[in-house]
């Protein structure tokens, strides 16, 4: 059984359409290549940092965009000059291209990424607007009503 059907929580959800759309489109879908491999860590109570290992790559051979909700960090290494020069032995450090799609929460922005030890760190947070902040409703006590008498 690998089809869910997510009909059932369409109706007693309000404002879940865009998650429960994308839960439909991954369902079917292959699993992730794990190259490079990274880590999510939550560094605040609204803020995270993305660490992904891409030993051998410079920062010119790196590009991060952040569109909408969607963050790619792409990878390519440029062919060194003397290529034809070389003959390998043994490769085990991959130097293959890369893209790594992530998808972002509403109002999460990347706010700065740096390249240090071979290990790529995107710091994101999550800013919400002051009009969708949580706030108290205060409940007020309605007072006494006139009745109309011409109204009888």
């Amino acid at each position: 059984m690998r089809t869910f059907d997510l009909s059932p929580l369409y109706r007693s959800t309000i404002g879940f359409d865009r998650l429960f759309s994308l839960l439909d489109q991954n369902v079917g879908a292959e699993a992730p290549a794990a190259y490079p491999p990274y880590n999510i860590e939550r560094t605040g109570e609204n803020a995270y940092r993305l660490t992904l290992a891409v030993a051998g790559f410079g920062e010119t051979e790196l590009s991060i965009e952040s569109r909408e909700n969607a963050l790619t960090i792409k990878g390519a290494k440029e062919a060194p000059a003397d290529s034809e020069a070389r003959e390998m032995l043994y490769q085990g450090i991959a130097a293959r291209a890369f893209e790594r799609r992530f998808q972002l929460a509403d109002h999460v922005q990347v706010t700065g990424a740096r390249l240090e030890n071979g290990l790529l760190h995107v710091d994101l947070v999550r800013e919400i607007p002051e009009a969708q902040r949580p706030r108290q409703i205060p409940i007020g006590k309605a007072g006494p009503r006139a009745v109309d008498s011409k109204a009888a």
